[in-house]
């Protein structure tokens, strides 16, 4: 689609020019813990550090992403996740097996499994983020990096987990669930 395309609420305008529209911080961290788990998955990780930093070079790099304060904070949220999911990799992988029936997590596919880790880790670990945020994040990540049948299965997978969560676990009392309010 291009810029005549989309509607004036797609759009944010610099000058009187259309530009892409601006992402939360936390949603770009999420996407790029999801690629640094990816590419770890793929290649090994045999030196943590130099590899996670090769990471935000090739990252600042490419040119996608801009070197500014929603930048920063997004490489911090995502350094979070991603230490957070190393951390708890077996315990997250054992949830993972436990609501994915018929599937076992090697043959899953490597963006899948990893986009799920992510929110695992956010919805076990990070009590300020009410599930539902989590589960339509990886949700909307899974339609931009993988297949179209990819959201329905990691959806399914996701609201077990949140299902299984103790009650009021995620959802603090006068916390709106609608939105990204963090």
């Amino acid at each position: 689609m291009n810029d005549s395309e989309n509607s004036p609420a797609e759009k944010h305008f610099r000058k009187g020019e259309a530009i892409a529209p601006m992402r939360h911080f936390k949603r770009m961290g999420r996407e790029l813990a999801m690629q640094y788990l990816f590419q770890c998955d793929l290649a090994g990780n045999d030196n943590f550090s130099e590899s996670l930093e090769n990471f935000w070079i090739q990252a600042e790099e490419s040119g996608e992403f801009p070197s500014n304060r929603i930048f920063r904070k997004a490489r911090n949220y995502a350094e979070k996740i991603i230490a957070g999911v190393y951390e708890h990799e077996q315990e997250i992988d054992t949830v993972i097996e436990s609501f994915s029936k018929k599937w076992d997590i090697d043959r899953m596919p490597v963006v899948d499994r990893n986009i799920i880790r992510v929110a695992i880790f956010e919805l076990e670990f990070c009590p300020d983020i009410p599930a539902l945020v989590s589960i339509d994040e990886a949700i909307e990540i899974s339609k931009d990096f993988s297949s179209e049948k990819s959201s329905n299965f990691i959806n399914g997978i996701l609201n077990g987990v949140k299902d299984s969560l103790p009650p009021g676990a995620k959802d603090p009392p006068g916390r709106k669930t609608n939105g990204e309010n963090d």
